[in-house]
């Protein structure tokens, strides 16, 4: 698939040698509903170093989204600590990471480059100036041609990309994925895949995406940590020792490739899915 990307930039943040980017420590995290509380997840334990790509992967409900909402600062653990780059306050949580949800989100008012700027805008970035800053970045990802496009007017995986691009845009060392192509179709989500490959490669940054597709979380990740069914905690890690860059096709048919799938469906299903 043909981005049009460039060489890979310097990475935006560098942590000192040996500082963990993202560390969870017996993490437990509860809700209150009306039958009762809920135990989303308990004792878990993850870390992701800095430039990393940690994929979580686990079935519906068992704790992911909220891994990712203590980590963006939304939420503090009921026990356990969190921490980002060494932080462990909300605040530092905040104004470290950048957090993109299942759904894009997009502004149906907005163009997509105005959309795509509200990450500068909401920085305090006159509106010009951010929408100027912004552009270079559709253009090297190769959407210029949709920059002035209404979100009504892009297809699925469009969306995705602005949304991904308003997520880079925040500046942030750290991005939070949020099963970013959940909501679209299978072909396109395969391309998604290999976009933001290429995209993550161009622009690094340290990520923990989470996804219930394993095969997403492999081609993906650098690492992958399995959750457990409700209440979350993490039941195996695999490392991707898979060359990048990775062309989709070939890697999610090479026998390495295969293999690791195996090993991770054997943990969900001894995890109890």
């Amino acid at each position: 698939m043909r981005t049009g990307l460039e060489a890979p930039a310097a990475p935006p943040h560098q942590l000192e040698e040996g500082t963990e980017a993202v560390t969870l420590r017996g993490v437990a995290r509860r809700f209150r509903s009306r039958r009762g509380d809920v135990l989303a997840l308990q004792g878990l334990d993850l870390t992701a170093e800095d430039g990393e790509v940690l994929a979580v992967v686990g079935p519906s409900g068992c704790g992911k989204s909220t891994l990712l909402e203590l980590l963006a600062g939304l939420g503090d653990p009921d026990e356990g600590t969190v921490a980002v780059a060494g932080e462990r306050s909300r605040e530092a949580r905040l104004t470290t990471c950048a957090y993109m949800p299942q759904r894009d989100l997009l502004l149906p008012w907005r163009s997509a480059l105005a959309n795509a700027a509200l990450a500068l805008e909401a920085q305090g970035v006159g509106r010009a100036e951010a929408r100027r800053r912004a552009l270079p970045l559709f253009e090297r990802f190769g959407l210029a041609e949709f920059a002035r496009a209404l979100p009504a007017e892009l297809s699925g995986g469009m969306r995705q990309r602005v949304a991904f691009l308003r997520t880079l845009l925040a500046g942030r060392p750290t991005l939070l994925l949020d099963e970013p192509f959940g909501a679209l179709d299978s072909i396109t989500r395969a391309a998604m895949q290999e976009w933001l490959a290429e995209a993550l490669r161009a622009e690094p940054r340290t990520v923990v995406l989470v996804t219930h597709d394993v095969r997403e979380a492999l081609y993906l990740g650098d690492r992958v940590a399995v959750l457990s069914p409700r209440p979350g905690r993490v039941v195996a890690e695999l490392s991707v020792d898979l060359e990048r860059p990775r062309p989709r096709r070939e890697t999610v048919t090479d026998p390495a490739f295969a293999a690791l799938e195996e090993r991770a469906l054997e943990a969900l299903e001894e995890g109890g899915l």
